[in-house]
């Protein structure tokens, strides 16, 4: 027992020196190589989406950008899968994630947040020729989100924001029927066809519909009438504590100076870096 027990402690007290190496590596990593790794999505407008000419561009990219400026090192982008970019265990691969996620409680347990950089609003699309006028019209229908999203865990009741200060999650909407898509535009797809020939409703970002309305999709919001409001932050691996600071650090100047109040504006036609 006794060699067992200091063979325990022997394996606890290099996993800890290992740890403690890595800890505090990733800004010498970043530096070191003049560049950032981010990853973020490929396929999400207005966030981040591949522009005519193939290019990774939106609002999510030019923040990226902005940080690694201020860092003054060049970025590479990846793009992995959801999962993969909110479940932490990246190993290494990427330095930071802008990728529009929502500090839930359950994410806190795999990746660290590093900052709030911007607020969205969650709103309730229609088809341009739905009678729906607020969400006790919606009540009973099909109703479309992305899945493994804060959109999903909301229709199901399940969301928990891990931010301060929020008011708590009002549940109005009973659904007949939750259809999920693995894109955050294919509810969209299915909503333009017709109302209620494949879907009655989507709940999405005020920010994605705006833009499908902008691209000339048959649909409208329902107006007055939030699902939720989430913070959206910049994550990093639950590694490098000091890293994650860093980052926040950058956070905080950019709204400071009024560059995310900008930024937003530019993409969105509204600042939403307030609180």
């Amino acid at each position: 027992m006794k060699k067992l027990a200091t063979g325990i402690f022997a394996s606890l007290l290099a996993l800890a020196a290992t740890q403690a190496a890595f800890a505090g590596e990733t800004l010498d990593r970043v530096m070191g190589k003049k560049e950032m790794v981010v990853a973020t999505n490929a396929s999400w407008p207005p966030q981040s989406f591949l522009n005519d000419a193939n290019e990774l561009v939106g609002f999510d990219i030019d923040v990226a950008r902005e940080i690694a400026k201020r860092l003054g090192v060049a970025v590479r982008f990846e793009t992995p899968d959801w999962a993969t970019l909110t479940g932490g265990r990246w190993a290494g691969r990427y330095d930071i994630g802008v990728g529009s996620v929502t500090p839930t409680k359950a994410r806190a347990q795999a990746i660290d947040f590093a900052g709030i950089y911007y607020y969205s609003p969650y709103v309730y699309v229609v088809h341009k020729d739905s009678a729906a006028t607020g969400v006790a019209d919606l009540n009973g229908k099909k109703i479309g989100v992305e899945t493994a999203t804060t959109s999903e865990d909301f229709i199901n009741r399940r969301l928990e924001i891990d931010a301060p200060g929020l008011p708590p999650i009002d549940y109005k909407l009973e659904p007949g029927e939750v259809m999920t898509y693995a894109d955050s535009m294919l509810p969209f797809d299915d909503l333009r066809l017709g109302d209620g020939l494949r879907v009655d409703a989507v709940i999405a970002p005020e920010q994605t519909a705006m833009n499908a309305v902008k691209n000339g999709y048959p649909v409208k919001i329902i107006e007055g009438e939030y699902a939720f409001r989430e913070p959206l932050v910049v994550i990093a691996e639950k590694v490098d504590p000091d890293w994650t600071a860093k980052v926040g650090e950058i956070i905080e100047a950019m709204k400071a100076d009024g560059t995310l109040g900008a930024l937003t504006t530019q993409w969105y036609g509204k600042d939403y870096s307030a609180d």
